[in-house]
């Protein structure tokens, strides 16, 4: 694409060019989720107008196209979506940047955070991309943001992880999972990771030292304990986690998808963060926070070959419904990326 000032004035009375996205007009199943021809996105000062090449599919997504937990309509918007355009994971090239930006200029591929990526451009605040990793496809780099940051945050922020210790990951082929198995390897943990039966074989290849089937093993009987938890999107009661713990041992609750429409998973985070001073365990969770910093370490630990995006399926963008019903079902090995 040729763009003739690459710097955008916000000002600029001229009608926006015309864009094919996915839209959403209120909240629902799948089945809300339709193809429009809308207008292209204004870029901020501190933002960049991106071209698509790639978005990925996380579980936040599907919580802001259903609407629940309610809790959640305080941020994304009370009655209907605020933003008609569902998507947050990106990678694509820069086509624009706006007047404030200084660390990105027009053909650079990157990838990061978007405002609506399920389209085929999307504007991203500047402090929430990175350069993409050099030897990732932009299907690999899309689908890396919001699930590589998060068990990022887990691991190092809220669970603190040391090289030698013992870590269980619960959901650990799931989208963060499949990153937190990878990331506490790179961080020196023995690592037992817990999922179905028919996904024992992928957390095997992420490079768990032992996995369990959550179907047969019961990672809270006793015959191991563990220096951190990651319980990722599970919904074990906090007394077999802790069950499961040493005992100055730190659980981290990253999500939940249990626990009733009005709060969902958050019930039980909240329980946790009462009960932790109460407690010789450390009970907390993650607190979302998207940096530019992280999402360059991540591309880092992509390019040694320490991490490798791990890709179910990819979907075009007309399929995003499809897609999204995929990852509803819990089919999903790893991530579920969307190219445009």
């Amino acid at each position: 694409m040729t763009v003739t000032n690459p710097v955008f004035d916000s000002a600029s009375t001229a009608a926006p060019p015309m864009m094919q996205a996915i839209v959403q007009d209120t909240y629902g199943s799948a089945d809300v989720l339709r193809v429009a021809r809308i207008a292209r996105p204004e870029v901020g000062a501190n933002e960049v107008l991106l071209h698509v090449h790639a978005a990925g599919l996380d579980r936040g997504t599907w919580h802001v196209m259903t609407g629940r937990p309610y809790l959640g309509r305080l941020a994304f918007g009370v009655r209907r979506p605020k933003n008609p355009v569902p998507g947050r994971d990106v990678a694509g090239t820069v086509v624009g940047v706006g007047s404030n930006v200084t660390k990105f200029a027009v053909g650079d591929e990157v990838f990061g955070i978007g405002h609506g990526s399920f389209a085929e451009y999307t504007v991203a605040r500047e402090d929430k991309l990175a350069g993409k990793p050099r030897n990732a496809t932009f299907e690999q780099a899309a689908v890396v943001p919001v699930s590589g940051i998060t068990a990022l945050r887990a691991l190092c922020d809220s669970g603190r992880v040391e090289a030698g210790q013992q870590v269980l990951i619960i959901g650990a082929s799931g989208g963060v999972g499949s990153y937190a198995v990878q990331l506490a390897k790179a961080f020196g943990a023995e690592v037992t990771g817990v999922c179905s039966t028919a996904k024992v074989d992928l957390v095997r290849s992420l490079g768990a030292d032992h996995v369990m089937d959550y179907t047969r093993d019961d990672f809270a009987d006793g015959a191991r304990t563990y220096d951190l938890i990651l319980d990722i999107a599970g919904n074990p009661k906090l007394s077999r986690l802790r069950r499961a713990l040493k005992p100055a041992g730190t659980a981290v609750i990253v999500g939940g998808e249990e626990g009733g429409n009005a709060t969902g998973g958050m019930n039980r985070q909240f329980r946790a963060l009462a009960l932790s001073p109460f407690v010789r365990h450390r009970l907390t969770m993650v607190v979302p926070k998207e940096r530019a910093s992280d999402l360059e370490r991540l591309a880092d630990l992509i390019e040694a070959g320490t991490v490798t995006p791990s890709i179910d399926r990819t979907y075009p963008l007309d399929r995003a419904p499809e897609a999204m019903r995929h990852l509803e079902a819990g089919k999903a090995r790893g991530k579920v990326a969307i190219t445009i």
